[in-house]
C-alpha cells in the first residue's frame, strides 16, 4: 500500500494471543494498517495474524518503530532485521525511532543515519519519528533532509491536542499520527463527546476519529473487540458539523497520559 491509511490498528499493551486475535480482526473487518514496535513485545504475534488473514502485502501498510535501547549504531540495523523475521517480512512500509535517545551517548546524527540506512537498504519504504518536539523535528529535517521524514507520532486526543507540534508537523510537511486518540477510554465519559455522539446516532469513539480525519490526522486506535474495532472502522457515517469541531476542539485541557522519565522536554 503506498499511503498510510487514515486509520489504523494499534497493538500497545496487546500481548499473546490477545494481539494475535486482535490484529486479525481488525484486518478481517477491513483495516489496512497496522501499528506495532519493538517495545511491545508483539510483533510476532502481529505477523502471525498478517499471515493468517491471507492478505496481498501490497493491501497492507505496516510500522514497527525501533526501541531507544537499539538506537546505537551497532544495535539499529540488527534490530530492524530482527523486528523483520518477527514480522515475516521483507520489509515495513513505514519504520520510526520510537523515542528520541534521552541521553548525551547516542548522537541524533548517528541513529537518523542509522534510519536512513535501513530505507536505503530496503528495509522500510518511508522513515518517521515518534515523540519527538519541535526542537528535535527541526534537528531531524536538518540531518535528515526536508521531506524525509514521513510522520511524527505523538499522543494526541481531545484533552491533548498537541497544537504546537501538530502545526510545526504541518509547516513541515510532516504527518501527524496520533496515538491513544480515546485518551485510554476517558472519551467514554465526556458529557460533551456523548452529546455530540447522541446527536449523530453514533459513539464517542467514532465522534473522535470523524474529528481526527476533518484534522487532517491519521491515528491507531486500537481495541480486543471486534465489534468496537468494526464501529471505528464505520466512523465516516459521521459528518461533524462545524460546531461539533468547535465545541471538540474547546476540550483541550493538556492532559497528557504518556510521559516516561526517558521523555523529552514537551512543547
Amino acid at each position: 500500500m503506498k499511503d498510510m491509511p487514515q486509520l489504523g490498528i494499534g497493538t500497545f499493551r496487546l500481548e499473546g494471543d490477545t494481539a494475535r486475535r486482535s490484529v486479525l480482526d481488525a484486518l478481517q473487518v477491513g483495516f489496512r494498517h497496522v501499528d506495532t514496535a519493538q517495545f511491545y513485545g508483539n510483533e510476532e504475534q502481529v505477523g502471525d495474524a498478517i499471515i493468517t488473514s491471507k492478505l496481498e502485502r501490497n493491501d497492507l501498510f505496516v510500522t514497527t518503530k525501533v526501541w531507544y535501547e537499539s538506537l546505537s549504531e551497532d544495535k539499529f540495523i540488527p534490530s530492524v532485521h530482527e523486528s523483520l523475521s518477527k514480522l515475516k517480512l521483507e520489509h515495513v512500509d513505514l519504520l520510526l525511532v520510537h523515542w528520541p535517545y534521552p541521553g548525551e551517548e547516542v548522537r541524533m546524527e548517528d541513529y537518523l543515519g542509522q534510519l536512513a540506512k535501513a530505507k536505503e537498504l530496503g528495509l522500510t519504504r518511508h522513515i518517521g519519528v515518534s515523540n519527538f518536539t519541535i526542537e528535535q523535528m527541526e534537528e531531524a529535517e536538518r540531518i535528515l533532509g526536508k521531506g524525509a521524514i514521513y510522520t511524527n507520532q505523538i499522543e494526541l486526543h481531545p484533552f491533548m491536542q498537541n497544537r504546537k507540534v501538530v502545526e510545526a508537523c504541518e509547516a513541515m510537511g510532516v504527518m501527524v499520527t496520533a496515538y491513544m486518540p480515546f485518551a485510554v477510554g476517558k472519551i467514554m465519559d465526556d458529557e460533551t463527546l456523548n452529546a455530540i455522539a447522541d446527536e449523530h446516532n453514533a459513539t464517542p469513539a467514532q465522534v473522535v476519529l470523524a474529528w481526527m480525519e476533518k484534522k487532517g490526522i491519521r491515528t491507531i486506535p486500537s481495541s480486543t473487540s471486534k465489534v468496537h474495532l468494526q464501529e471505528n472502522f464505520d466512523y465516516t457515517g459521521v459528518t461533524l458539523t462545524k460546531d461539533n469541531i468547535a465545541r471538540i476542539d474547546d476540550l483541550d485541557n493538556g492532559e497528557r497520559i504518556v510521559d516516561p522519565d526517558f521523555a523529552p522536554h514537551w512543547d
